[in-house]
């Protein structure tokens, strides 16, 4: 047997690896966010860059290099408006429905694509379709509506209508006329764009070349998207979403996929991008600790190397801006918002520079924020937030996921500011939000309180109704207040009263009515075969795990419908684990599934999701209080339809709960 595999680590070794990453510097200079923009900024050439000549055909969402002069005139001919005849104005004078005048048909007809033969001659017409071109003599166009068609002899018509010189004529030019600028540097070409390239006549125009910009992610734990999950892996976000907003910025995306924090291999990746892209964006690269593998590559590349190593932003304090040969390099931080924040303020307004397009502005608007928001000294905060409409105005919620989250960006209406300055952002602060794309709309109805997977089965039941719904996941004593406040329509509540004992009905006030919604099971999660919880019941098991100081829990935050039994249960007692508050059900589930804690409170469905055991504790009523003063509007009475739809009710059920 070797048994070099099975020989333990150094100790020395190991010890000596933990202090060194323990001092190593992460930063090199935390510096403003305008100062870091300005340090880049002045050692990047923020042109756009050369142009290429591309098909009409593939010329959509591009931008024009240079003024587009029309060659020819659109329409190229005097051209007939509608279906008729080509007359001289001056034979129809006095021509009325009592004395029609009679003009002689020529011996042809203008149809579209052919040129006339015959000119118009006093007391004459010719025959001609919408789009026929104008033949010489004639200086008018009658509808064929107005005419009646002679029998008998030579062809002749009666008209009944005079008409003016110029009637039904499009001339030459009056669309587009040659020498004109059809369109300006730097516009950006849509299908309007498209069709005014057509009718001047151009296959092909001068375009700004898109920037390239290779796209890499870096971390160890990083797993490719349709792959099994590895433990302590995540997937690979950050390299779809940074390629997706490249693509929305006006660049060209080249993806180079997820390296590992392997400093050879992700050296070579790096030069090799540098080489035929124009710009590198790389996200990560810290998952060692302090080393930050992406910053010591960058810093040997080449010339200047390094301009920003730190910004005091949050998130986005590890942002790394380099620039090797004129090419910049951007090391983004690795959580998703961190990640898509500077993104947005850093990377973005380059890529639109070199793409020809002009900087983005943003649009904002004023709105109340309910919550005081605790921000650090020293750095500028960006706080996402859900915008809904209150009695008084727009209000701002704190979305609250963190900047590790991967939803909380997409599903954030905008962001809010806190200044360096600032320790927090007090309750009831007016202020400017930056809304993220385009402008909010907001919800039909406004959905606060505790969350619940049902919960999705009755918004999906209302989206099918024609109406949209803004969920936000703030506990059930958080949904109490803001329908109280009137900040919300609806507030889902899970929440027992510690002296009856009962659910909800406590919570019934002259402005607040309830609305029941189902049963779900709350219970003791646990791993098959733990003797302590195995085969016992929920008290028994309680007792045991109690008793136990190595049997760790995992709690639920406060305000939340499961921590109000929680404390119950415990009866004032604070076992190992008590502080440890995730937010959901899931996050309980997956602590224990995981060996991060033994036990814990939530319900049955998510044990069966994660395969864990179940000793059940007490049916637990999930309802809805309604704001009264908003119980007639539409958008609320199609939430309680969907609510008491039998359909609805029978997902619910297939999902695990029971419909009250």
């Amino acid at each position: 047997m070797n048994s070099s595999r099975t020989k333990p680590p150094d100790d020395a070794a190991l010890t000596a690896r933990v202090k060194a990453a323990a001092r190593q510097e992460q930063f090199l200079e935390v510096v403003s966010a305008d100062e870091a923009r300005a340090r880049f900024a002045r050692h990047l050439d923020l042109k756009p860059l050369p142009l290429e000549n591309v098909p009409l055909s593939n010329a959509l969402t591009r931008v024009l290099a240079h003024d587009v002069v029309a060659a020819v005139d659109a329409p190229a001919f005097d051209r007939s408006n509608v279906d008729g005849f080509a007359v001289r104005a001056a034979d129809t004078l006095g021509a009325s429905d009592s004395s029609p005048k009679v003009l002689r048909l020529n011996a042809e007809v203008i149809a579209c694509g052919h040129a006339p033969d015959l000119a118009v001659a006093p007391g004459t017409t010719t025959t001609i379709a919408t789009g026929g071109m104008i033949p010489r003599g004639a200086d008018a166009v009658v509808m064929i509506e107005h005419t009646e068609l002679i029998d008998g002899g030579a062809p002749q018509i009666e008209l009944r209508r005079a008409a003016g010189a110029g009637q039904f004529i499009s001339y030459a030019g009056s669309d587009i006329a040659r020498g004109e600028t059809l369109l300006r540097r730097g516009a950006r070409i849509g299908s309007r764009e498209i069709g005014m390239l057509a009718a001047g006549g151009l296959g092909s125009v001068d375009v700004v070349r898109k920037p390239k910009v290779a796209v890499l992610s870096t971390g160890d734990e990083l797993v490719a998207p349709g792959q099994p999950l590895k433990s302590a892996g995540v997937y690979d976000s950050n390299g779809a979403i940074i390629a997706a907003a490249v693509t929305e910025a006006g660049g060209e995306a080249v993806a180079m996929g997820a390296y590992p924090d392997e400093e050879a291999a992700l050296e070579k990746a790096v030069r090799d991008a540098l080489i035929t892209c124009d710009m590198v964006v790389l996200s990560g690269g810290t998952s060692k600790g302090a080393g930050d593998l992406s910053h010591a590559i960058v810093s040997k590349l080449g010339k200047p190397g390094i301009i920003v190593h730190g910004v005091a932003l949050k998130p986005g304090k590890p942002l790394c801006l380099g620039v090797i040969d004129h090419k910049p390099i951007v090391v983004l931080p690795g959580f998703p918002t961190s990640a898509i924040f500077t993104f947005h303020a850093f990377v973005a307004p380059v890529i639109r520079a070199f793409a020809g397009l002009p900087p983005e502005a943003a649009e904002t608007v004023t709105a109340r924020v309910p919550v005081r928001i605790a921000s650090e000294l020293g750095r500028k905060e960006f706080v996402l937030v859900s915008l809904v409409e209150g009695e008084e105005g727009t209000i701002a919620f704190p979305t609250g996921k963190g900047s590790g989250s991967v939803t909380s960006f997409s599903q954030a209406d905008g962001f809010l500011e806190i200044d360096a300055l600032a320790s927090a952002l007090d309750a009831d602060s007016s202020v400017p939000v930056t809304l993220i794309g385009s402008a909010v709309k907001a919800p039909d109805v406004v959905i606060m309180g505790s969350h619940d997977v049902a919960l999705d089965v009755v918004v999906g039941a209302l989206s099918e109704r024609g109406f949209s719904a803004r969920v936000l996941a703030v506990g059930s004593l958080g949904g109490v207040a803001a329908a109280n406040r009137g900040e919300c329509d609806v507030a889902p509540v899970h929440l027992i009263d510690p002296k009856s004992g009962d659910y909800n009905v406590h919570l019934v006030s002259d402005t607040l009515s309830l609305v029941p919604g189902w049963r779900r099971m709350q219970g003791i999660l646990f791993r098959p075969g733990d003797a302590r919880f195995e085969g016992r019941s929920a008290q028994e098991a309680l007792v045991a795990a109690l008793a136990d100081p190595s049997a760790l829990m995992v709690n639920r935050n406060a305000g939340s419908g499961t921590r109000v039994l929680m404390d119950k249960l415990l009866d004032g007692k604070r076992p190992v684990g008590y502080a440890n508050q995730p937010k959901s059900h899931n996050a309980v589930a997956a602590a224990i599934a995981q060996h991060r804690a033994d036990w814990g409170l939530a319900i049955e469905p998510v044990a069966k999701l994660y395969g864990l055991g179940f000793l059940p504790v007490a049916p637990e009523h999930y309802d809805f209080l309604v704001v009264e003063r908003r119980r007639e509007r539409p958008a609320v009475q199609a939430f309680l339809a969907a609510l008491h739809d039998e359909q609805t009710r029978a997902r619910i059920k297939a999902i695990g709960m029971e419909p009250a």
